[in-house]
């Protein structure tokens, strides 16, 4: 809507926009090229039509879901990553929601550095309460890394609750990492209470299928940290969103093959 309102006769008010980083990129871009849009990262955008575009330079935002997927990746194999050029600035809440966990992060530049993590505990409170994330649109945290901060969770010390408000079905995964060893009680379709292990204990190993391409990377994430064989079918949904996830994983040291 927002590509074809450039050029069309008039003027466009969208209502109710997402504002998410990428949408502000494409703004940002299409006015470059000449088109008049403005309210740029707000949920009201107002576009006034042109006649043409002309041609501009640009460099796209880094995938804030892979950033996110290998932060958690890193704590929950003990492994020391450094991450380049994250455009930190556009990342949100995301690296906030991890240190609530007890994942700790240096900011070096645009890169970010995660040491190896014996241990993390998660954010506790005076009155007793478990701490909860939850999804909501941007700039709340997105849904798109629930998964990754369930997976993360089963090792922690202590115990938070995943409250996935934003769409349906997204949870039914956890029965794969329960067969793992983690420790959740799926409360209802939409929440789970995850009591984490303190790494006491390893996940294991099992066979399993990817049900979507969030649970998918979830999955392939405690499969790298636990002890034995783990085997996961349907990965055409991992690939969806990931390039080359082995190879990449396999340059970082991981022992994963495609069958």
């Amino acid at each position: 809507v927002l590509m074809a309102a450039v050029l069309a006769k008039g003027t466009t008010t969208i209502y109710n926009a997402a504002c998410e980083p990428y949408l502000q990129q494409l703004c940002s871009m299409l006015n470059r090229m000449g088109a008049k849009i403005t309210g740029i990262g707000s949920n009201l955008l107002t576009i006034k039509g042109v006649e043409k575009l002309n041609g501009t330079e640009h460099t796209l935002l880094p995938d804030m879901i892979e950033i996110g997927s290998f932060i958690g990746l890193a704590a929950m194999t003990k492994s020391e990553i450094t991450i380049k050029n994250c455009r930190i600035e556009m990342l949100g809440m995301i690296p906030d929601v991890f240190k609530r966990l007890g994942i700790k992060m240096e900011f070096r530049g645009d890169d970010i550095f995660i040491p190896a993590q014996d241990r993390y505990e998660i954010e506790t409170f005076i009155d007793g309460s478990i701490m909860t994330v939850a999804d909501a649109p941007w700039p709340g945290f997105t849904p798109d890394l629930l998964s990754i901060i369930l997976v993360v969770a089963t090792q922690a010390k202590g115990t938070v609750l995943i409250h996935q408000k934003m769409f349906e079905s997204r949870l039914f995964f956890v029965d794969k990492l329960i067969d793992m060893g983690a420790q959740i009680i799926l409360c209802d379709p939409h929440r789970a209470t995850v009591i984490g292990l303190d790494r006491k204990q390893s996940l294991r190993g099992v066979k399993m299928a990817s049900p979507d391409i969030r649970a998918g990377v979830a999955l392939l994430i405690a499969a790298l940290s636990a002890q034995g064989e783990s085997e996961i079918s349907n990965i055409d949904q991992i690939d969806r969103g990931y390039e080359n996830i082995e190879g990449r994983l396999k340059q970082l040291g991981a022992v994963i093959e495609r069958v």
